[in-house]
């Protein structure tokens, strides 16, 4: 869903516009390369969804020369009541890329909010190089509209901060401290207990429940790597798709990976892993091809 780092903007961006044009609040998010987790406030799940995905696939389909739906059919919904069901979604989420080893720690990742919780108070410099709005439509299309709070930075991203209710977030985890805490805080059934605590009658959320919908990594998998057991000197998602996308072009004389059929896909596969020892999951991620766990 993200080959660079111009469609994570783009992502972030499109996903800025369906929160203005459906009167949303964006609380946190985490853009992975193959999947997006957010908690929104919302009194129409399902038009936020399409006001963010029919945009977004239209660009990406049109970067890539694909067609068809970009995702699953459906997208998965969790309704969220309770400080406690509040802490544990939004943990669960600023905390995505280490559950999948992609960062040895929550705040090595650049595509999700954790970095703008608590900014100034935790020693981390707010974004200073600021492009006039003259210059917004490049990155978010000509016809987009979007209020005077967003402000927009000059790699074409609109600024966490200006976008989501940071305040909101900052009240319930109430101070740095705790907020470091929890996105330190291992996975145990003391987050099931105190979730029980806000009495709403609403299961409780858990890791497995916020990544039910996501096969690219098992939960047993998730669990060792929460802890920062991964090799990060691996190379990125990122970097493996420019890798990727240049042979694509200048090798195989394609037009993108999506012109390739299968057989070249894995032929692919099986060269990068030779040179970049990079394991299945990811080049299923970075190859669009179908991926199985067990299979790795």
């Amino acid at each position: 869903m993200f080959r660079d780092d111009d469609d994570y903007n783009r992502g972030f961006n499109t996903f800025a516009l369906a929160l203005y044009k459906t009167d949303s609040i964006g609380l946190v998010e985490s853009f992975m390369s193959d999947h997006v987790h957010m908690l929104v406030q919302t009194e129409d799940p399902d038009r936020f969804m399409r006001a963010y995905r029919m945009p977004y696939a239209k660009y990406f389909n049109n970067r890539y020369g694909r067609h068809g739906r970009l995702g699953e059919p459906r997208h998965f919904v969790l309704e969220i009541k309770g400080l406690h069901h509040h802490l544990a979604a939004a943990s669960y989420i600023l905390r995505n890329a280490l559950h999948h080893g992609i960062v040895p720690i929550p705040y090595a990742y650049p595509h999700s909010s954790v970095n703008v919780i608590f900014q100034r108070e935790m020693g981390k410099r707010p974004e200073r190089d600021l492009i006039p709005r003259t210059s917004y439509y490049r990155h978010i299309g000509r016809h987009a509209s979007f209020p005077d709070s967003y402000v927009m930075n000059r790699s074409g991203l609109f600024l966490r901060e200006s976008v989501l209710d940071i305040p909101q977030m900052e009240n319930m985890f109430m101070t740095p401290r705790n907020f470091d805490y929890y996105m330190g805080r291992r996975t145990s059934e003391e987050w099931v207990k105190e979730q029980e605590n806000d009495r709403n009658g609403t299961a409780s959320v858990t890791l497995e429940v916020i990544e039910s919908n996501v096969r690219m990594t098992t939960l047993k998998d998730m669990l060792v790597l929460e802890s920062g057991r991964a090799d990060y000197r691996r190379i990125s998602d990122v970097d493996l798709c420019r890798e990727i996308d240049r042979i694509v072009k200048e090798d195989l004389h394609a037009a993108s990976i999506y012109s390739l059929s299968c057989e070249e896909k894995k032929n692919l596969a099986g060269y990068l892993k030779g040179k970049y020892y990079s394991g299945g999951a990811q080049l299923c991620r970075c190859l669009a091809l179908n991926y199985r766990p067990s299979a790795d």
